[in-house]
């Protein structure tokens, strides 16, 4: 087998991309080289900038085998890597305008890692028809026995995305990353450049506006406006990140498709789904709203729904959400069953905890302002945590829950950020049961099962101890047995199963 070179197009690509993410710099040199040889200086720059990014596609290769995928890069530092063809797990497309307007995809290999940092092995870039090519050929299993007939139907869309859902936007807040970057990206720029913010003249002027105000006036007046504007840059966020959005069942494989300007595609093997998870922020919850993902193993996870590989579905109406989620696991009753509550016992438990916490931070303020002289109105305030902590607590508890349903475990739990995990019981490999110290008092325990797919543990936490045995026993029969201990009069006790 030969070694193969990245698509010759992204010799024009490479260079565009090096001086971008020099620009801050570039700008700078030149402003400060205005007088003299600066602007020799910028040039030598952006020529430097240009030659790394010319440098990469020379010093890049990669070999496919029939057991290997190989990869070599780099001159002054090579690197060598192999990623076994039977570790593979998803092969994901990507492409940004640059890249799309000269037909190549950035392709992504994913294996069995789901950690955060580990990006899988990556081609930047392939022309787009290799590379669609070389993710059937990595993928292509005798996958169609590893799954039953309701997921052996081959094109069919599952869902779509509505522009009616794009109202769900400004409640992901995605706005404030937004903001984040361009705050980040001004500021080095102004740093790299030298410059005075009152060299602006529309700055001063809104500086100069604000000063006019009273204090109260003008922290309304720009509350008024991040809110305005984190809500319009999510809207505009989740347009470029969902527009086109398409979730289609192939054989034997689940494929993602979205992206208004930089696109991206990402197929998921069936036989590697272990569930789903239906997740409800705050907001988005209060707006009707909720996401699906995939509980998939081979997909990094905790980057986000924008970026995650494990995207089912975008922000969209929680009756949608229950009913992708339902479709991609075969079997609608998980999704919407109610749920076994975990009693009085943890319910109280919440209580306390919000309870104590306000108690804790007003009396730290109330002594401050006795002892220290601090302000009256902070402790005032801090009233404010009791009514909040309490509805807060009830909320968590309302949404506490389990059910072993149709061979599947469902968990719900959280208040701010609500999830509903649906996970097969064939991709649970272990259990552990924690008890601190007042749960043991009050009868109570962290129910967690452990998976080798998505955030690799699950819990149900404040579950009485009887119907975590039962619930375990239920999904996983024997497992636990061996860890089992009867006590005279009481029912038996969990210790740490593994």
């Amino acid at each position: 087998m030969t070694w193969h070179r990245l698509s010759p197009k992204m010799l024009a690509v490479h260079p565009v991309q090096e001086a971008v993410r020099f620009l801050p710099v570039l700008v700078g040199v030149l402003f400060i080289g205005s007088k003299g040889q600066g602007h020799i200086w910028s040039l030598a720059g952006l020529g430097l900038a240009i030659a790394a990014g010319l440098l990469r596609w020379f010093t890049t290769t990669y070999r496919i085998t029939p057991t290997h995928v190989l990869l070599r890069r780099g001159l002054l530092r090579r690197q060598e890597m192999s990623v076994p063809r039977d570790r593979v797990r998803s092969v994901d497309l990507t492409a940004h305008p640059m890249q799309r307007l000269l037909g190549l995809s950035r392709v992504v290999i994913g294996t069995g890692r789901s950690d955060r940092t580990n990006e899988g092995l990556t081609l930047d870039a392939l022309d787009r028809l290799d590379a669609a090519r070389l993710r059937e050929e990595l993928l292509k299993r005798s996958t169609v026995d590893t799954v039953d007939a309701a997921t052996a139907r081959t094109g069919a869309a599952i869902a779509t995305l509505s522009p009616a859902w794009i109202r769900f936007g400004p409640f992901t807040l995605s706005g404030f990353a937004t903001i984040g970057v361009v705050v980040g990206s001004l500021a080095n720029l102004v740093n790299e450049s030298h410059l005075e913010p009152d060299q602006f003249g529309l700055l001063r002027s809104m500086i100069g506006w604000l000063d006019a105000m009273g204090v109260a006036t003008a922290v309304a007046v720009l509350a008024v406006i991040a809110v305005i504007v984190v809500a319009v840059l999510s809207a505009i966020a989740y347009v470029l990140a969902f527009w086109n959005f398409r979730l289609t069942r192939g054989d034997g494989t689940l494929r993602v498709t979205r992206g208004l300007l930089t696109t991206r595609s990402t197929t998921i093997e069936l036989r590697r789904l272990r569930g789903t998870e239906i997740s409800e922020p705050l907001l988005l919850r209060a707006a009707g709203g909720a996401r699906c993902l995939a509980i998939t193993t081979g997909l990094r996870v905790g980057r986000g729904a924008e970026h995650g590989g494990s995207v089912l579905l975008p922000p969209a109406p929680l009756a949608e959400a229950r009913r992708v989620a339902g479709e991609v696991i075969g079997d609608h009753d998980p999704t919407t069953a109610p749920l076994a509550r975990h009693g009085r016992r943890a319910r109280l438990r919440r209580h306390v905890r919000a309870f104590a916490f306000a108690t804790v931070v007003t009396g730290v303020l109330l002594l401050l302002w006795w002892l220290a002289g601090w302000s009256a109105w902070q402790w005032q305030v801090a009233l404010a945590l009791f009514p909040i902590g309490a509805l807060l607590a009830e909320d968590r508890y309302r949404n506490l829950g389990h059910a072993f349903i149709g061979g599947r475990l469902v968990f719900r739990s959280g208040s701010v950020l609500r999830r509903r995990h649906i996970l097969a019981s064939e991709g649970v490999i272990g259990w552990t049961v924690r008890r601190s110290f007042f749960q043991r008092r009050a009868g109570l325990v962290t129910l967690t099962a452990t998976t080798a797919a998505g955030r690799q543990h699950y819990s149900t936490m404040d579950i009485p101890a009887t119907e975590a045995i039962t619930l375990a026993e239920a999904a996983t029969p024997g497992v636990l047995t061996p860890f089992l201990r009867s006590r005279p009069g009481s029912a038996a006790r969990a210790t740490e199963a593994r």
